[in-house]
């Protein structure tokens, strides 16, 4: 009888120590949550950078997944492998899905494209171009990317918009957002933003609420090799669903009213702050191609995303916004014709990608030429 009541004893004393040592990682992880653990990586040590960054549904196809770990997205990048020298001029491309390449091999995107294609130096430089773009309209999405990578020293960054990405009440609905409190509230204090920051539950960051994200960032490494092996990083396919032409006669842009979107609906202060925070990188900012749908009651909207009268008033808002503060700005809207999209009103066919990439050329040109020109002036 003594020896079994030794027994439950014995039970209950290793149930115990097993429940306060699994309470006390939990604590110790969440004392620990702004240690940047996603950034050991076998990327760009086992196998190769990727060229765009971590995104896809069908991991188990494409050797790729989306994750929320902003700093295992970076490593995981080539940018992270490419040390800066001073005979380098490094572009970085942001934007959404039609900069990461939605539908493109990573060689047929915008940057593969410009990579393949630039035949010129900077100042005597070799120019490097990375793509940062990421699947989601948001330019506060896109200033939490570059806060990251400004580590890397860009030269120039070609930051492409479209009035989608500018809204403000959307900004913080992106789920790279919503999943990066840490890092939203760092950036909107660091950038003087005029969000309200977020409350941190810090229960979130233990062991059990960061078991997914954890183990993500394992997969993703799991996943390294296969898609070195492969260059396969996303399922493209010709039969998808083209974007949509034929309308109704619908005016409506979100819960905007007829002619009611002014200037401090969109998010125009992050791209400002952003750039005025990252003294020594020279921006451009860009108004990206949109689907001009000459279909059913296109007299009406543009396309899917935008009524005509709202898109017409965001380009004469960012316009007069972005010359009176000098930003260079360039408006791509109607550079490609309306048969060179292919699922959505910003994705581009291949077609429609070596037309945006000549353009962009012509600018990072112009721009070198410029920057030769004001190193040779005294």
């Amino acid at each position: 009888m003594k020896s079994d009541n030794n027994k439950n004893i014995s039970i209950l004393r290793v149930l115990f120590k097993s429940i306060s040592l699994f309470i006390l990682f939990n604590l110790l992880f969440i004392l620990f949550k702004d240690i940047p653990y996603g950034s050991i990586s076998l990327y760009n040590l086992a196998f190769p950078g990727r060229e765009r960054l971590p995104f896809g549904e069908a991991p188990g196809d494409t050797f790729n997944l989306t994750i929320s770990n902003l700093d295992a997205m970076i490593k995981s990048h080539k940018i992270s492998a490419d040390e800066k020298t001073g005979n380098d001029y490094r572009i970085i491309i942001l934007g959404d899905s039609s900069i990461w390449g939605i539908l493109q091999k990573p060689e047929n995107t915008l940057v593969g494209l410009l990579e393949k294609q630039i035949g010129f130096r900077c100042n005597g430089n070799k120019i490097e171009v990375y793509n940062l773009g990421y699947p989601s309209l948001s330019v506060l999405k896109d200033l939490i990317i570059l806060n990251k990578i400004k580590a890397y020293n860009p030269d120039l960054v070609i930051w492409f918009i479209t009035l989608e990405s500018l809204v403000k009440n959307e900004q913080l609905n992106t789920p790279l957002v919503k999943n990066n409190l840490l890092e939203l509230n760092k950036i909107i204090s660091e950038y003087k933003l005029s969000f309200p920051k977020k409350d941190i539950n810090l229960l979130d960051y233990s062991i059990i609420s960061q078991r997914r994200n954890l183990a993500d960032i394992i997969r993703l490494q799991l996943y390294g090799s296969l898609w070195a092996g492969s260059d396969l990083d996303q399922v493209i396919s010709e039969d998808y669903t083209p974007a949509k032409r034929d309308f109704e006669a619908d005016y409506s842009y979100k819960n905007f009213d007829n002619h009611q979107i002014q200037n401090g609906d969109l998010s125009t202060n992050v791209i400002h702050n952003g750039i005025s925070g990252i003294p020594g990188t020279n921006f451009i900012v860009v108004n990206e191609p949109i689907l001009i749908s000459t279909g059913e009651n296109s007299g009406i909207r543009y396309n899917f995303y935008f009524p005509r009268w709202a898109y017409d008033e965001y380009r004469n808002i960012i316009k007069k916004d972005f010359r009176k503060d000098g930003i260079k700005y360039y408006d791509f809207w109607d550079l490609v014709p309306e048969s060179e999209f292919t699922n959505s009103a910003i994705h581009l066919t291949l077609k429609g990608e070596q037309i945006l990439a000549t353009e962009t050329i012509s600018l990072i040109k112009n721009h070198c030429e410029l920057q030769e020109h004001n190193d040779r002036t005294p």
